[in-house]
């Protein structure tokens, strides 16, 4: 088993899937009605020098957008937001942090579009949402690499930063937060522990070193948080704290997502919230699957020829599946599930996590799903986490079973399978199997737990 990686409840339908939105019958103009939920929803990154390709900050920039705009909502790709209610998928608890829109607020953009995208008048505008507050309240320190990253062209890069937080002692991590230092390049960011330092002899002059999907540091890496762009920062729940060893680096990897040419120097920081004493009660990001065989928790499948699972996704088949079973020993252990994540790379299309309980308690049900990502995407990665007290959150207890379902399309028609082939210098799908390269897949679930 390989252990590396990778927010309001949306209204649902009678069937329990995301519903479709009604229609709006009104005339909304742009400063009366659009303009506020363009602020909410789309204003972390489409602004004058964000990581978005274009501006939607105000008529000039978002009237001729209007019908792409509507149709992106409409698609689910934009905001972008992994986590949704499905036929088969339907956690007890909504994500905080949701950024997606109501159902009014998308019939309201749709209408606008169909009506000719009008502005309407400016002295009927609408007040607009304050700007979300991003910042880390009351972080203990923060570092960023001492030489800014350069990058250029038009193909994304992953790079490493390994950055010493000086600590002296053993400290407790309670918040974390991102802060791009070029955010037209910046495009998300995981951070991961390095208790053992070796980041640090992978790192070149400059701090860096080239990684994709985790640290580079195999099992030696742990995962501390998952940034994008309007992303809140991380909190621990009240009362708890991620461990972190005396002398630890940190691990932040950076995916730049140039957009030609040479862009301007970037320096992105961690703001940190450390404890120096012991809190409550342990939190850790829990990273579980990538099995690479039936004695491992791997199942079968149809492709499997040989009397053991193997982990192959087959070149030019769209649909295929591998199913990971990891049951949680005996021991009277009981892990309280904060947040759920998935994590493939490039060929993943669909990912499901859930939880069969060997002794449901109050109004749990027998089989729990915790989280599903039917639109998976590499470039838009998080964890979500539920809308619900720390007492309420979905429990894990010794004897339960997780079960992870990873549906992959390795084929031309999968623009993820075009990117990896192109990083790759190949140009047809080849089969493909278990690792951190570009052209490797994983299958693997990201848990948020309080012990």
């Amino acid at each position: 088993m390989l252990l590396v990686p990778l927010l309001l409840p949306q209204l649902v339908g009678c069937d329990g899937t995301d519903a479709a939105s009604p229609r709006f019958t009104g005339n909304p103009t742009w400063h009366a009605d659009i303009a506020p939920i363009v602020q909410e929803h789309c204003g972390s990154c489409h602004v004058p020098g964000g990581v978005a390709p274009f501006a939607l900050d105000d008529y000039a920039a978002a009237g001729p957008m209007a019908s792409s705009m509507a149709a992106s909502v409409e698609a689910g790709t934009m905001p972008p937001w992994g986590a949704r209610r499905t036929a088969e998928c339907q956690p007890r608890f909504g994500f905080v942090d949701d950024p997606r829109l109501s159902d009014e607020e998308e019939a309201l953009l749709r209408a606008w579009a169909e009506d000719g995208a009008p502005e309407g008048d400016p002295a009927t505008a609408a007040p607009l949402p304050s700007p979300a507050n991003l910042s880390l309240v009351d972080p203990s320190l923060e570092v960023a690499p001492a030489v800014g990253y350069v990058t250029s062209g038009n193909s994304d890069e992953f790079r490493c930063f390994s950055l010493d937080p000086g600590l002296a002692k053993n400290a407790w991590l309670t918040g974390l937060q991102v802060v791009p230092g070029n955010p037209e390049v910046v495009h998300h960011v995981l951070v991961f522990a390095d208790p053992s330092g070796d980041s640090a002899a992978l790192a070149g002059a400059d701090g860096s070193y080239d990684c994709f999907g985790g640290s580079g540091l195999g099992l030696g890496g742990g995962l501390l948080g998952a940034w994008a762009p309007g992303a809140f920062p991380f909190e621990a729940p009240e009362n708890t704290g991620i461990a972190l060893e005396a002398g630890s680096l940190l691990v932040m990897q950076v995916h730049y997502h140039p957009g030609g040419g040479v862009a301007a120097p970037d320096a992105t920081a961690l703001q940190l919230r450390l404890a120096d004493s012991p809190p409550g009660r342990a939190a850790m990001l829990l990273l579980l699957g990538n099995a690479s065989s039936d004695l491992e928790g791997l199942q079968k499948g149809d492709h499997d020829q040989g009397a053991r699972a193997e982990f192959r996704i087959p070149a030019d088949v769209a649909d295929h599946t591998e199913a990971i079973r990891y049951p949680i020993p005996p021991i009277g252990l009981e892990l309280q599930v904060f947040s759920a994540g998935t994590h493939m790379h490039y060929v993943g299309t669909d990912m499901l996590i859930e939880v069969d309980h060997a002794a449901p308690q109050g109004d749990e049900p027998a089989t729990e799903c915790l989280v599903q990502t039917p639109r998976w995407d590499f470039n838009w990665q998080r964890a979500y986490t539920y809308d619900a007290p720390l007492d309420e959150v979905p429990v894990i207890r010794g004897g339960d079973t997780l079960r992870l379902r990873c549906t992959y399309d390795n084929t031309l028609a999968n623009p993820g399978v075009r990117t990896a082939l192109e990083d790759a210098g190949l140009t047809a799908p080849t089969d493909v199997f278990l690792g951190e390269a570009t052209l490797d897949e994983m299958c693997l679930g990201v848990f948020g737990v309080v012990l």
